[in-house]
């Protein structure tokens, strides 16, 4: 994967206000944002603007926790969230606008609550939807600009393009373990996320932060960044990273930034794809691809099977052993992605029995699978959205 990246960052051009300013403030907002107005760069206008402004947020996960806290904090007058999950334990060491009594809750409604206790003068418009071709260029068009903190590629080259396409600016985030990137993509002034990532990496090559795991730290760490640079496009102040990647090390404690260029030679954006298949991913229903499937149900009944002794198959668990730790399918063996893919594991991976693999979600796994065949393996398939299908369908 190349990318057009220089280690010098020149100064980025100015750019004006994203949003008008709005009416004079009422009293009350006068004192909660005091700081704010003392401040000459912003002052009241620039506190009007911020109130005038409708910002979308991609996800109230990781990155959009902190972001919609300090969003609504900082008195922006709309926020939108898009997102279609609930609230788990495991959220809450990162998620921070969620809480214990929030488990099992939309994380929409979740939000939207601590939002307004925060500042009931918010506006929340809530978007129950998962975020793809068909509905993302509707989405963003009623907002100002779109923060992006979804944790897969797919979903980042669809914003990408749907900004693109709209003329809109947008704010990037990403994070895993202890690192985070941090940037502004404004394809009418500047560099978009393509000219950063031409090309998605190969599926599975980066794990996610359900796979690879994240210091919950660093989520407010590039989440305020984030809404530091929302605020700077909105009021028109100071230096954007438009034209720059942040990059911040949380065990170093160091930033550093490269700069992007825009390539002249790439393709314009014309029209919205299929960004599962762009990024790598089998579409779902072709026969191949369910060929290779197990649902949770069918496993459940061949893991009955196999009790009674009327089956005989190995189930494979290919996560790491921490996550064997936290959470198994009884009756599986562990044994990682990494050992299977360079072959060192092979010798505890049985021929001539039926081989049934699992993961997390389902990519590891499919990644498995394909190194087996490649080594002369049959008869083998994988769990269909992994051990978390497993957990949501109540075995």
């Amino acid at each position: 994967m190349v990318s057009l990246i220089q280690p010098l960052a020149p100064k980025a051009p100015a750019l004006p206000p994203l949003v008008a300013p709005g009416p004079p403030l009422a009293h009350e907002e006068l004192e909660r944002y005091s700081r704010h107005a003392l401040i000459p760069d912003i002052g009241l206008e620039g506190q009007r603007r911020l109130r005038n402004a409708k910002v979308l947020v991609i996800g109230a996960g990781g990155l959009g926790s902190p972001a919609l806290l300090y969003l609504a904090a900082a008195g922006v007058g709309t926020l939108g969230i898009v997102d279609d999950d609930t609230v788990e334990l495991s959220n809450l060491q990162r998620q921070v606008i969620h809480g214990v009594g929030d488990i099992g809750r939309s994380k929409l409604e979740s939000a939207r609550e601590s939002i307004v206790e925060l500042n009931p003068g918010v506006q929340v418009v809530l978007h129950p939807v998962r975020l793809d071709s068909s509905n993302a260029l509707e989405l963003f068009a009623d907002y100002d600009i779109i923060l992006d903190g979804a944790d897969n590629f797919a979903t980042r080259y669809l914003v990408n393009d749907a900004a693109a396409l709209l003329g809109k600016p947008y704010v990037w985030g990403s994070i895993l373990r202890f690192d985070g990137q941090v940037s502004v993509f404004w394809d009418k002034f500047g560099p978009n996320y393509r000219d950063l990532y031409p090309e998605p990496p190969a599926p599975g090559s980066v794990p996610s932060c359900a796979e690879g795991g994240v210091f919950g730290m660093l989520c407010a760490s590039i989440g305020a960044m984030m809404v530091t640079e929302a605020v700077k496009l909105i009021t028109g102040i100071g230096q954007t990273l438009l034209g720059r990647l942040l990059i911040f090390d949380a065990l170093s404690a160091r930033w550093r930034e490269i700069r992007i260029a825009k390539d002249p030679a790439a393709p314009p954006i014309t029209e919205l794809v299929d960004y599962e298949i762009f990024c790598g991913f089998a579409p779902a229903g072709t026969q191949e691809h369910d060929d290779e499937l197990i649902s949770a149900e069918q496993l459940a009944e061949r893991l009955a099977r196999r009790e009674r002794g009327e089956e005989d198959f190995v189930l494979i668990d290919v996560r790491e052993p921490v996550e064997f730790e936290i959470a198994r399918i009884p009756g599986s063996v562990l044994i990682p992605l990494a050992g299977i893919r360079d072959g060192s594991a092979l010798a505890q991976v049985p021929r001539g029995v039926p081989l049934i693999l699992h993961c997390k979600a389902g990519t590891r796994s499919a990644q498995a699978l394909a190194s087996l065949t490649a080594e002369g393996y049959d008869d083998v398939v994988h769990l269909a959205g992994g051990i978390d299908a497993w957990a949501q369908s109540g075995h």
